[in-house]
């Protein structure tokens, strides 16, 4: 990429870069590199002199920046750790366009309670598989998995530490990001917590991106493990439909957590009110979940 936009005239002389900009465009050229081939248990594979070629700067004024490479590695973990598990491409989280989708066209599953249970199972299913694929051919999520490895190895304590907080920061960003289509998926099928687990959104968001990490884990050694099967009465409902490991294990995770409201009643009222906000999920999309874990779509 160039490293400076020419002036017009006719001596195209050049403006020359920051400190700033030069690093940001060697760590933007990093991270794109990175992003292609995925990070090792290790940044060894990633040469400094290609990553300088790469984003176009001068090479004077990157080592004014980092006088060795080990420094620039040390900004470029901290900048992964930022970046992650954003970058990734797959946060956990339940496709709301999907949810939409299904729903209108099996609106009339709402009108019984082993309809709603059907439905909510179906999409649990269809998200936990929709997941998977993507967790599962991410290099992005690979090298944010190394990158735990990574950091987990480094001798300098005072680095460590930072690239744990900011790993911290976009763990709890994940978190909060599950949690809230939880929340909202809850809201629409008039599901609650379970009072006897004293537990929150942030809790069962926490146990499914973990469950499902441990899945991606398992099949990159063991790729077979994600075979889809066609399974009947799958957590007691009547259809038969393919079904994977990973899919059965997060459905089966969120179902423990979850059970119908007794407060929500399912008459045509309330019926109407699904139907008008499935377009939008507007009415039932809280933006985040109470203290208490009640939806704040809650409606009785």
């Amino acid at each position: 990429m160039p490293t400076e936009q020419p002036q017009t005239g006719p001596t195209r002389r050049r403006r020359r870069l920051t400190d700033t900009e030069t690093a940001r465009r060697t760590l933007d050229a990093a991270l794109a590199m990175i992003e292609r081939t995925g990070l090792t248990v290790s940044l060894d594979h990633l040469s400094f002199e290609d990553v300088i070629r790469e984003a176009g700067v001068a090479r004077a004024a990157v080592y004014r920046r980092w006088p060795y490479k080990g420094l620039f590695f040390s900004d470029l973990l901290k900048e992964l750790a930022r970046n992650a598990p954003a970058a990734a491409g797959a946060d956990g989280r339940l496709g709301e366009e999907a949810v939409r989708r299904v729903a209108l066209e099996r609106i009339e599953q709402f009108a019984t309670a082993e309809g709603r249970h059907e439905l909510c199972v179906e999409l649990l299913r269809l998200g936990a598989l929709q997941d998977f694929e993507v967790m599962h051919a991410s290099t992005q999520w690979r090298s944010y998995i190394a990158l735990h490895a990574t950091f987990l190895s480094l001798a300098d304590d005072a680095l460590q530490g930072e690239v744990q907080a900011a790993l911290a920061a976009a763990e709890q960003e994940l978190n909060d990001r599950i949690a809230q289509s939880y929340a909202r998926l809850a809201a629409l099928f008039g599901l609650r917590l379970r009072p006897r687990l004293h537990t929150s959104f942030d809790e069962l968001a926490t146990h499914l991106n973990a469950t499902m990490r441990g899945f991606v884990l398992t099949a990159m050694a063991r790729p077979d493990f994600a075979r889809r099967q066609p399974k009947s009465g799958v957590l007691d409902t009547n259809a038969t439909a393919d079904w994977s490991p990973p899919a059965l294990g997060v459905a089966a995770t969120a179902l423990a957590y979850l059970e119908p409201d007794p407060a929500v009643t399912w008459d045509a009222r309330h019926l109407a009110a699904v139907r008008d906000a499935l377009p939008t999920m507007a009415q039932l999309s809280p933006t985040s979940p109470s203290q208490d874990g009640t939806p704040s779509g809650h409606t009785e």
